[in-house]
């Protein structure tokens, strides 16, 4: 008789997305999940004050409110996106996939019925999930859309946070005050909350970052790659996409597959980067204990990655070179820029001049506060890197000085003690927070121990902030487990003395 101990499982049908949200209430309801809300509810002028709002509604965002609701917080997120539109995905994102490995769990917060396999294979099956080589760039979108609604996550949208006000409140009760348009409806109104997240992404305390040199070309020239522009405007175009990372692939490709007449890369180092060095720092103990490292350790590692730089993934830059009119240049510094006679833009390189018709700035992000009239309020008030440390000769960097010094639960802290009151009530969970906390607040490996980290932190410091009001409802407790008539009535005897021995407290 044969055995089947080292045949592999059958490979069972796909169940379908009911049987999975089936199996994901199931878990839930054995880890009696999401706990009930234990906050005591405050008023502010006669409205709710919310114990925690989530500005944007991506990936960070909906993981952090997910670990929130599972504790019992309230923390509604406002996001001006379209519903299902958050994060990049399915609008500024030109990737074909992702550049994480498929079996990553993501924001699955330890659920195996919440991870990216399980949705895709209850749809397609194990099959179809064994052939699966990375994560398309939709699908994941697809997978957040579903995970929003698998969770019964409050996501609001289409509302516009114009204003952030530290400080609102009673100086008893420290509130954070939000000026919020719904887009939809043109109402404006005010919300408070005792937290206030921003879990904005790779561009959360700033935006795009160009070249000085941008400014000497027509702004409709040129696009960034975070820009939502149209592809099929550009062909028969010549096209200068500037930098080498992923970015820079995704664009070019995607001009190129939409018909642009040639596309040059222009990047400054003499080669592309071939080892990603950031996945040498991965562990355990990295995930969970760097935001605990010293200053020195956290910066030499940061700088490390940066002056390495992350290479653009294999699939992405043979996107590129399948096509023939793709040109990359190498050790390419642009010196000045301009706009021919002809009309053609002009860019003037130490290896001379270049000719196109649009430029695609592939240069990432930078925190740039006056991008973000949001925050105005405190952003001057706000604890820097270059305020606290200052790195050795040899490794200095104006990005990450920029960054900000943030305190354990990944809030801002003051350039100076009483600035700006209330200001450690917001909290950065986005790519800027990636210096003092790792990268727990954005990228797809870590992004559920970051959540569930910041989660608990939120819900000790509410703790804090109301234990008298908890000691009350201690004191105040009535709810009786014993109702008295658990047991008969006592028939103990009365004691009688022996003969010579004297009784208790009589004289001698």
């Amino acid at each position: 008789m044969s055995s089947n101990a080292d045949s592999p499982p059958p490979l069972l049908p796909p169940a379908g997305l009911a049987a999975l949200e089936a199996r994901l209430a199931q878990d839930l309801s054995w880890l009696a999940l999401p706990g009930k809300s234990w906050v005591p509810p405050r008023l502010h002028e006669g409205q709710p004050v919310q114990d925690v709002v989530i500005i944007g509604g991506g990936m960070a965002g909906l993981a952090l409110q997910a670990a929130l609701k599972f504790l019992g917080v309230r923390a509604p997120i406002l996001d001006r996106a379209a519903p299902g539109y958050e994060g990049p995905w399915a609008t500024t994102a030109r990737m074909e996939t992702l550049r994480s490995p498929k079996e990553l769990a993501g924001p699955a917060l330890g659920l195996p019925a919440l991870t990216y396999r399980a949705w895709y294979e209850a749809q397609y099956g194990v099959e179809a999930w064994q052939a699966v080589d990375k994560i398309s760039r939709l699908d994941w979108m697809a997978y957040l859309r579903w995970y929003r609604k698998a969770l019964d996550l409050d996501v609001r949208n289409h509302q516009r946070v114009r204003d952030i006000r530290p400080g609102a409140g009673a100086p008893e009760d420290v509130l954070v005050a939000l000026d919020v348009t719904d887009e939809q409806s043109g109402r404006e109104y005010v919300v408070h909350a005792r937290r206030v997240v921003l879990a904005t992404g790779l561009d959360g305390l700033g935006g795009p970052w160009v070249p000085a040199w941008a400014s000497r070309l027509p702004r409709q020239r040129w696009s960034h790659s975070s820009d939502l522009y149209d592809a099929a405007a550009l062909r028969g175009k010549r096209v200068a996409v500037i930098g080498g990372g992923a970015s820079a692939m995704d664009s070019a490709a995607t001009v190129l597959e939409a018909g642009a007449a040639r596309a040059d890369l222009l990047v400054r180092r003499p080669t592309l980067p071939r080892i990603n060095k950031s996945k040498g720092a991965g562990s355990p103990g990295m995930l969970h204990g760097y935001w605990q490292l010293p200053d020195e350790a956290k910066w030499r590692q940061r700088y490390y990655i940066n002056e390495q730089q992350i290479p653009p993934p294999r699939g992405s830059t043979l996107r590129v070179s399948r096509h023939a009119n793709a040109y990359f240049h190498f050790g390419v510094d642009i010196l000045d820029a301009g706009v021919r006679a002809d009309g053609a833009l002009r860019l003037d390189t130490a290896k001379g001049p270049l000719a196109a018709d649009h430029v695609i700035f592939c240069t990432g992000f930078s925190v740039d506060w006056e991008q973000r009239p949001e925050f105005a309020r405190f952003a001057s008030a706000v604890l820097r890197w270059a305020d606290r440390y200052t790195p050795p000769p040899g490794l200095e960097d104006e990005g990450l000085g920029a960054s900000p010094y943030l305190g354990r639960h990944y809030e801002f802290l003051p350039r100076a003690p009483g600035l700006c009151p209330g200001l450690d009530r917001i909290h950065a969970f986005c790519h800027p927070a990636a210096l003092s906390q790792g990268a727990g607040a954005g990228d797809i490996p870590q992004i559920s121990v970051g959540a569930q980290r910041l989660a608990q932190g939120l819900a000790a410091l509410l703790l804090a902030e109301d234990a008298g009001q908890h000691y009350q409802r201690l004191l105040a407790y009535e709810d009786p487990e014993l109702l008295g008539d658990e047991w008969l009535p006592s028939a103990w005897p009365a004691y009688e003395p022996e003969a010579g021995e004297a009784r208790a407290g009589a004289r001698p």
